[in-house]
């Protein structure tokens, strides 16, 4: 393990190569001295730079492995520099030298962090040898275990935000269907605020929504969870849909961790027959209305996103779907991948001939079949892991 400032902690040990540096912070020249012979008696792979006092290793600790910290320093007191070395360099491991007559302080070091400790007098060189190489091998042993439990606090809260941004459908009829995906941006491991829901309601209305908190991360994620938490509670609450915007516009206000933050989104909300829908836009790009024989975007006025203005008037525009169509919701994430030489965003256009290019090439292609190829073909477009998270959700429904 070397100086976080340095050489990473996690570099792999193929990086590692050369000899352990080891900085030995020892005031007495005799002991000093001792331990450089001992370690040449041995040939151990160790190269040695000695400072004389703790301020002295503080300029010389960049690029250091392990420290050989002597307790009896002039300038610090009993375990005082061990725990200067923890708090400012914890990538490094750390062994203390002690006196016969202070070997309780070795004992107290080590339970206080330090990786070992060494009774000067009862040294020789086979023994500083290994200690040295275990001290620096037990630490990097143990920084990998922390990295390991901290990959699987990061997968387990991973996993608690994905059951909140995207929960499972609330759906009774049969002859509608849901198909959906999310995919984090880039190298992103954890999620961030886009979120979708579907929800039929207890007077046949089946309602979905797919949104985008602005920016990447857990405050993000958890803001999403709000939300679609807020719409599903407002949606089976049977409140109109005006009322439903406003209280998300009032929740976001009230949860978001920055003032400048906004949501962007689409929710779409089908009549019990299945024939017509009513299209709200908040700062999204428009949903595409898949039929029998065509592909193209719904067109409805756009109102600003949730936390920008006061939240008060949402416009809305009456949709007739036909009586076989699906409804593909999606996050911007999709569309704002470069496409050509020229890296210009696939855009709304791009995506409706994404789609069709995918219906033509395999008539009869089921959502969430045509939800894959139309992200891999996006994917490959911008030449690699789109940017931005995305959420797609299609809502399908077949003539009764």
């Amino acid at each position: 393990m070397v100086a976080r400032d340095a050489i990473p902690a996690s570099a792999p040990e193929g990086e590692r190569s050369g000899p352990t540096r080891l900085l030995l912070v020892e005031d007495d020249d005799g002991d000093a001295l001792l331990v450089e012979e001992l370690l040449s008696e041995v040939g151990a792979g160790v190269q040695v730079r000695r400072v004389r006092s703790l301020a002295e290793a503080r300029a010389a600790l960049s690029g250091t492995e392990c420290v050989l910290l002597d307790l009896g320093l002039p300038d610090t007191h009993e375990l005082d520099g061990l725990r200067w070395l923890q708090r400012n360099v914890p990538g490094v491991a750390v062994i203390v030298l002690t006196g016969i007559a202070d070997e309780y302080l070795g004992e107290e070091a080590v339970r206080t962090g330090a990786q070992d400790y060494l009774v000067k007098g009862q040294v020789d060189g086979p023994l500083l040898n290994r200690v040295i190489r275990y001290a620096v091998e037990r630490l990097r042993a143990e920084e990998v275990q922390r990295q390991l439990r901290e990959a699987q606090i990061y997968a387990e809260e991973n996993a608690r935000l994905e059951r909140g941004l995207l929960p499972s459908p609330v759906l009774s009829d049969p002859a509608v269907s849901v198909a959906a995906r999310y995919a984090p941006g880039g190298q992103q491991l954890l999620l961030g605020g886009d979120f979708y829901d579907v929800v039929q309601a207890a007077d046949g209305w089946v309602h979905a929504i797919v949104g985008d908190v602005c920016g990447h991360g857990p405050d993000e994620a958890a803001l999403g969870v709000s939300m679609r938490v807020a719409w599903r509670t407002m949606v089976f609450a049977a409140r109109p849909v005006p009322e439903v915007l406003s209280t998300m516009h009032q929740v976001f206000a009230h949860e978001r961790h920055q003032p400048g933050l906004f949501t962007t989104l689409c929710m779409l909300s089908v009549d019990p027959a299945r024939t017509t829908a009513r299209l709200h836009l908040a700062g999204h790009p428009p949903p595409l209305l898949l039929t029998p024989g065509d592909v193209r975007p719904l067109d409805a006025p756009v109102h600003t996103p949730i936390g920008i203005g006061d939240g008060t008037h949402w416009p809305s525009a009456d949709i007739a779907l036909g009586e076989n169509w699906s409804v593909l919701l999606y996050t911007d994430g999709l569309i704002e991948g470069r496409v050509g030489t020229r890296r210009r965003c696939l855009d709304v256009h791009g995506l409706v001939e994404l789609v069709r290019e995918a219906r033509r090439a395999e008539p009869g292609i089921r959502e969430e079949r045509l939800l894959d190829k139309v992200i891999s073909q996006a994917r490959a477009l911008n030449g690699g892991e789109l940017d931005d998270d995305l959420a797609v959700l299609a809502v399908s429904a077949r003539g009764r």
